[in-house]
């Protein structure tokens, strides 16, 4: 049985409107990137979260990036045990089959994934400690980062905190991954790590060499 259903007029009336403005006076751009194909210079990870716009805050164009996101821009370490992993997937056809030059993780303020992981934490959402909890089982790989955190940092601190130590963890197991260390170590790819303010527009970069952010 099928439970679809037609778009929602807004949404229909927002497709018009680009078909034949933004489509409409770049159709020959459009066209080439559907023969020609894709080749962005860089992947994004960033958060599903609907705030977080990386087209937007970088001024990119279709085809410049190849984009993945997920709950808090997370990205779990290297395992082919055989179950499907959509984040590994990605990452595996951005570096091996499109040759990007840069990977980068992107992680943003008021971050609800890393908000939940911080209450499971504490014992106040308890519903997330659930085996058949999704996004609780999928927070638990933010625990090393919580780890290196925790006896330092409480409350509001250590939210903030969390939400750049998910970029540091997710940095940390993309080199779990062969393939990108070896790009890696060829100097064919660069990673790097960032962190948004939504509220105020701010954007930072991390620095490996003191594990530290700074801004741009």
């Amino acid at each position: 049985m099928t439970v679809a259903r037609p778009l929602p007029h807004y949404l229909v009336s927002r497709y018009q409107g680009w078909k034949a403005t933004g489509y409409a006076e770049n159709k020959s751009w459009y066209r080439r990137l559907a023969t020609e194909g894709q080749h962005p210079r860089a992947m994004i990870i960033s958060c599903c979260d609907s705030r977080v716009h990386v087209t937007s805050i970088f001024g990119a164009d279709q085809g410049e990036f190849f984009i993945h996101r997920n709950i808090a821009n997370l990205v779990p370490p290297y395992e082919p045990d055989g179950q499907k992993h959509g984040t590994s997937a990605t990452i595996e056809y951005a570096v091996t089959a499109l040759k990007v030059a840069h990977v980068i993780v992107m992680g943003h303020s008021s971050c609800g994934g890393v908000r939940g992981f911080y209450d499971m934490t504490m014992g106040t959402a308890p519903e997330l400690r659930e085996e058949t909890s999704f996004v609780g089982r999928w927070m638990d790989l933010l625990q090393p980062g919580y780890d290196r955190i925790k006896a330092t940092r409480s409350g509001p601190e250590c939210i903030d905190a969390l939400e750049k130590e998910a970029v540091v963890v997710s940095l940390d197991n993309l080199m779990t991954f062969p393939f990108v260390r070896e790009a890696v170590e060829a100097e064919e790819l660069t990673l790097h790590g960032l962190w948004h303010d939504i509220g105020e527009g701010d954007l930072m970069w991390f620095d490996a060499e003191d594990r530290s952010f700074k801004p741009v």
